[in-house]
């Protein structure tokens, strides 16, 4: 009997296609169901909250980008660029879900960075996302009008690139450069990333071609920033807020008496000094420098003039001075700040207006008719999105920012009390990267140190520099996560006992890692990373299974197999460990490591 076969759809895909990627999120299975779980709590939060929600700052940034002629003197304008690029679509709910795409968009970084290049198994990878993921404080950041998710997308995108490549070449140098470039003119933050950056290429002995062009890829759109802000603001800088700033840092300790400032020969110094004895000024310094009827002193030099080079200057000079006159004073300040991050709980800080607007609040948000570069910060979120509601509010016409919407917003109120990373787990993380720095002591810490030191520094500038402030950890939670895990997975044993495990033919058939892209690690237990340049692509997904290349059914389920299958046998002789020089049997060898 002769059958006539179905003609094959031409719209359906090829069956190894379909093969590969049924196989792929078989293999990632954990992190593609906390993804899509995850990604079901960003859709809920744009229900419950829609379009975004609002932070004092945030209507600094959305008034950069409708009048994007004049850069800001509080802080740079890389998130109103982001902005600015968005406003054709003129919709908040979709800077929203973009920002909801990076949140997301750092934790795959971080799965396939300790996937591929540190061999972590799934469920391992997993969890050190998981923070990233479902903390509910991370969500609502992600929600927010605000520069942190972009902010942290970039630091662990950069981390990530620095520590995929064992030899880099000078492009690749170069877009880590602009990358880190991003970064400072997002948060201004992001300049001694660089310098932690070019510190852990030269103990790689990276060559200097590539750290060059690093260097100048940064310099250079930075350079251009601080000339179009010479222009506008007449100083060669990026913002005119830093001697402010820290102003604000030593507001509460600043005692004019043991600063020895004289009023008669130093009197715009004087003027900044604050009667109040430092026992009687709270415990944040925020008022000294934002709320002119409550202790704030710069409209002695003018209305308007907080932001100006001249104030800025002189209040960079005043903090300068009370921290040389009183260190032990500045120090204990900074070190109360730096350990507020490590609380079980979450108290309530600096004030209570502030705390409020990290919540999910079962409230509208009215936006505030204060004034800006032109006009008010209620105009120019209209202007941005025309399609924000208004409102007759003690009879005048309101802009609404946020709408609260149940059961989402109810679900959600309920979810960021039981779900956070307490900040004791933020410090026990940083306690094993700590450990997994030491125990490579004689590398300097390895590919440990780097993320490591990001997160460490993410912790401290701001509590050294300005003030403690819950979002300003959230950044360095993904970085803590990759160094406690690179610690862990290698363990602490020390270089003498942890060496790596040999790669099987069979790890390369079921698609763990390719064979082109395998180099053996070194003693620490530190694999070494592949030169792109010479290895081949390296893969998280699977190569094509054995039933797909020898043409059988495509459509068959795909089965796990045994747990710890045994190598392949491509001849006659079992083959040892392959290596990726030739691919035959062979012992494995120690090189260096990243």
């Amino acid at each position: 009997m002769v059958t006539v076969a179905d003609r094959p759809r031409l719209d359906a895909p090829p069956p190894d296609r379909v093969a590969r990627l049924r196989a792929f999120l078989y293999r990632h299975r954990l992190f593609v169901g906390a993804l899509a779980l995850a990604f079901l709590l960003r859709v809920v939060t744009m229900l419950g909250y829609g379009p975004a929600q609002w932070f004092n700052d945030s209507y600094e940034y959305v008034s950069g980008a409708v009048n994007p002629d004049r850069p800001s003197a509080l802080r740079p304008n890389g998130y109103s660029f982001l902005l600015l690029l968005l406003r054709p679509l003129h919709s908040f709910g979709l800077v929203a879900f973009v920002q909801h795409l990076m949140g997301l968009g750092v934790a795959v970084l971080i799965y396939s960075l300790l996937r591929v290049r540190f061999r972590l198994p799934g469920w391992g990878a997993t969890l050190a996302a998981l923070p990233v993921l479902f903390d509910a404080y991370q969500i609502q950041l992600e929600h927010l009008v605000m520069s942190d998710a972009m902010f942290m997308l970039l630091v662990v995108g950069v981390i990530t690139l620095v520590l995929w490549h064992r030899r880099m070449s000078w492009r690749l140098g170069a877009v880590i450069g602009l990358l880190l470039a991003l970064t400072a003119l997002t948060r201004s933050i992001g300049l001694p990333i660089l310098v932690l950056v070019v510190i852990y290429l030269m103990v790689k002995r990276t060559a200097w071609k590539t750290i060059v062009a690093m260097v100048v890829a940064c310099a250079l759109p930075v350079t251009g920033y601080m000339a179009w802000f010479a222009s506008a603001h007449g100083n060669f800088a990026m913002t005119n807020s830093d001697g402010a700033i820290l102003y604000m840092r030593t507001a509460l300790f600043a005692d004019c008496r043991k600063m020895k400032i004289d009023p008669r020969e130093e009197l715009e110094l004087a003027l900044l000094c604050i009667s109040a004895p430092p026992g009687q000024r709270g415990f944040s310094g925020q008022k000294y420098l934002w709320w002119a009827q409550n202790g704030q002193r710069f409209h002695a030099f003018g209305v308007g003039s907080t932001f100006t080079p001249e104030t800025n200057k002189t209040a960079g000079a005043f903090a300068q001075r009370a921290i040389l006159s009183q260190p032990l004073d500045y120090l204990s300040l900074v070190a109360g700040d730096f350990f507020r991050a490590f609380h079980w709980g979450r108290p309530r800080f600096p004030d209570f207006n502030t705390y409020r607007q990290y919540e999910f609040l079962p409230e509208t948000k009215v936006l505030p008719a204060w004034s800006s570069y032109r006009g008010s910060t209620d105009t120019d979120a209209q202007k941005y999105d025309p399609g924000l509601r208004t409102a007759p509010i003690q009879g005048k016409i309101r802009v609404i920012g946020t709408d609260v919407t149940d059961p989402w917003a109810g679900f959600l109120q309920v979810y960021q009390r039981i779900v956070r990373l307490p900040g004791i787990v933020l410090g026990v993380l940083l306690l094993i990267g700590l450990a997994g720095v030491a125990v490579r002591w004689r590398k300097l810490g390895g590919p440990v140190l780097l993320p490591w030191l990001a997160s460490f520094g993410l912790i401290l500038a701001p509590a050294a520099t300005a003030e403690f402030d819950y979002r300003y950890l959230l950044p360095a939670v993904p970085l803590a996560c990759l160094a406690a895990a690179i610690s862990l997975r290698h363990g602490f044993s020390g270089p003498a006992t942890a060496a790596p495990a040999a790669v099987t033919p069979g790890d390369v058939a079921t698609g763990d890692i390719t064979s082109g892209a395998v180099t053996s690690g070194d003693a620490t237990g530190d694999p070494a990373e592949g030169d792109p340049a010479t290895t081949g692509p390296v893969m998280i997904g699977p190569a094509v299974p054995p039933a797909v290349a020898s043409g059988s059914d495509a459509t068959a389920p795909i089965t796990p197999g045994p747990a710890n299958p045994g190598p392949a046998t491509p001849g006659p002789a079992t083959p040892g460990p392959v290596t990726p020089s030739s691919g035959t049997a062979s012992a494995p060898t120690t090189g260096s490591a990243g």
